[in-house]
């Protein structure tokens, strides 16, 4: 196994669930109000949508960029769409405080819903191209065994990167009074809801332009 391989998978990973977007305030959001658990929770079911929308990246290399390509503008539509509804919900929650119990119910709502998130979202795959190209690695989709390899590396790169943040927020709850974490939360719903609204007005130009 070419342990190069599987260091670019690492930091593919890592690289590609770093940047900030509605799902990385959400889990900060979730580990602030509710522990560390609800926000790894979300971060694994974010960094395994990452991981799909990267195998079928590597899987389908010219096939998916070209339907990417054509149906971007419905799919931005439906996840932004999706983004204003978790936005709005977010925003109207009554933040909890105290002492707070993680159910293992809500643990798995938290990690469906950043997945199904994550899928909604497949411009990642066009990222997942962009970088698969850059460092020359889209011949694995002929090496099977090395694809897999791949594919599990950067699904431990994502993994390792929300561990951190929903373990680095939540060390901070303590200092979060009621009223502190109101305001979270609305600031969070909002930004939430800006990131859908930005998806819907990207979407809606492309549909204008492609009409026109």
């Amino acid at each position: 196994m070419d342990v190069g391989l599987l260091i670019k998978g690492l930091v593919v990973g890592f690289v590609v669930a770093a940047p900030a977007g509605p799902i990385a305030i959400l889990c900060l959001h979730r580990s602030i109000e509710q522990g560390h658990l609800s926000g790894i929770a979300t971060g694994f079911g974010a960094a395994l949508g990452d991981t799909v929308l990267g195998a079928i990246a590597l899987f389908g290399f010219g096939f998916v960029a070209g339907f990417i390509s054509e149906e971007q503008a419905p799919l931005r539509l439906g996840g932004g769409l999706l983004l204003c509804a978790l936005g709005i919900v977010t925003f109207l929650r009554r933040p909890k405080t105290g002492v707070f119990v993680e159910d293992h119910i809500s643990l798995i709502g938290a990690f469906v819903g950043a997945f199904a998130l994550t899928l909604a979202n497949p411009v990642t795959i066009l990222a997942f191209l962009a970088i698969f190209t850059a460092i020359g690695i889209e011949h694995l989709v002929f090496q099977r065994i090395d694809a897999v390899a791949l594919i599990a590396a950067i699904l431990t790169g994502a993994a390792a990167w929300w561990m951190l943040l929903a373990v680095g927020a939540a060390l901070f709850r303590d200092r979060f009074t009621e009223k502190v974490l109101i305001w979270v939360t609305r600031v969070s719903g909002l930004i939430i809801v800006g990131f859908g609204v930005a998806a819907i007005v990207s979407g809606a130009a492309k549909l204008i332009a492609g009409a026109a």
